[in-house]
């Protein structure tokens, strides 16, 4: 007997039917002697609804309320699917966030974890019962709900996983596991049976949408065992999620390829070439709450250099805004700025023992004509900023280069 934490998000739980299939699926688990835990998220949809909502009464809605509006999508799921269970004479019982007691920060619409109290849920385990808890939400120190911010479901099932000591976290979403890249741009994309830690946070954070990475960052801080399976497939395997490379590591120089179209890039030239200049140049925008991603700055001539990097698309103007102040003070040319750029990664950690994967990708590009922008790299990934335009065309060539398309022995 095992215990299992099981979590489906929006689409799974969409409507009265599809919660009646997670029931079945997770009475079979029951069924089989072990102990299920089941993180569930609000219905497709609902969540952005009730955000709506919010809107129509403040166009800046106070985080706090926010806080208490959207946790409800939840609620309602966590008691659908209990009376679900307990309809088909699996006996259930459903928690908020804050009757399980998982305790946050203060950082409303964006909270993170600090405890969870198990005691009430390991006596329903012990006494037969399904535990079905809201994800995405806790409470403070100060008895406010919060909620984890978008993907937090994710969060949630794997610190439930880590304070139950759970023998898997299984997430079930609208895919059958991690692929190579994404299959609706490379239909030749394949499923990967295994990928490590390293190379999940990486995918994650480069734009693969399967897992939030701080669901992958807890995991791996916590040990605990991960598995991304589909929630409209019975049979499968998915994708485990594992802590060490494989024997078969080696083999696997690229594990996958990720891609963001979330990107604007932005080039501040004629910056004197003094020290603290990237400072400050980046600091008005990091007290804005804007995250920079790739950034370049190149070899002084004159006296100046010029400054580049990348920020959230959605932030490009924003940005803009504040370093045309940046620009007066400190002196600088004029503002390059694009948001018809994406960035395109590999990932592997075979990459940490052969070299020349860099350059493979680089002369790949070259051959379809696709200029780099910019270039940011680490131990297992390597990342180019390019046109938008020609994003798909170097995933696909990028994909068929590195072998990705051909089953690993």
């Amino acid at each position: 007997m095992a215990l299992i934490v099981q979590k489906y998000g929006g689409t799974s739980m969409g409507s009265p039917e599809r919660i009646k299939n997670v029931a079945r699926r997770v009475a079979k688990w029951k069924a089989q002697g072990h102990q299920v835990v089941v993180v569930v998220s609000a219905m497709s949809g609902e969540t952005n609804r009730l955000i709506a909502l919010a809107k129509e009464i403040q166009d800046y809605p106070d985080p706090r309320e926010l806080d208490v509006i959207m946790s409800t999508g939840e609620q309602v799921t966590i008691g659908l699917l209990s009376m679900a269970l307990n309809e088909i004479g699996v006996p259930a019982k459903s928690y908020c966030g804050w009757q399980v007691r998982v305790t946050t920060d203060s950082s409303h619409t964006k909270a993170r974890i600090q405890s969870i109290d198990d005691a009430a849920m390991r006596a329903d385990l012990s006494a037969g019962r399904v535990v079905v808890v809201a994800g995405f939400q806790g409470i403070d120190e100060n008895g406010s709900i919060t909620t984890l911010g978008r993907g937090g479901s994710d969060t949630s099932a794997v610190a439930m996983a880590a304070a139950l000591g759970a023998d898997e976290c299984q997430i079930y979403t609208d895919v059958d596991g991690v692929y190579t890249t994404d299959p609706r741009v490379v239909p030749e994309a394949r499923r990967l049976k295994t990928i490590t830690f390293e190379e999940m946070i990486e995918m994650a954070s480069l734009g693969s949408k399967v897992l939030q990475i701080r669901s992958v960052e807890f995991a791996g801080k916590y040990k605990v065992r991960l598995r991304v399976l589909s929630s409209f497939e019975d049979e499968g395997e998915g994708t485990l999620i594992t802590f060490e490379e494989d024997e078969n590591m080696e083999k696997a120089v690229v594990a996958g390829i990720a891609f963001d179209r979330n990107e604007a890039r932005i080039n501040v030239k004629g910056v004197p070439d003094k020290p603290g200049i990237a400072y400050q140049i980046l600091g008005p925008i990091a007290d804005a709450n804007i995250e920079v991603d790739m950034i370049i700055q190149n070899v002084g001539e004159n006296g100046t250099t010029d400054f580049s990097f990348t920020v959230p698309r959605g932030e490009f103007q924003r940005t803009l805004a504040i370093l045309r102040d940046v620009q007066t003070h400190i002196g600088a040319g004029k503002i390059d700025a694009d948001d018809k750029v994406a960035k395109v990664s590999i990932v592997g950690v075979g990459m940490r023992s052969h070299c020349g994967i860099a350059s493979t990708m680089f002369r790949t590009l070259a051959e379809e004509g696709i200029n780099i922008q910019m270039i940011s790299t680490s131990e297992i990934k390597v990342s180019v900023l390019i046109d938008e335009k020609y994003l798909e065309l170097a995933v696909r060539v990028l994909h068929k280069v590195f072998g990705l398309d051909q089953v690993q022995a």
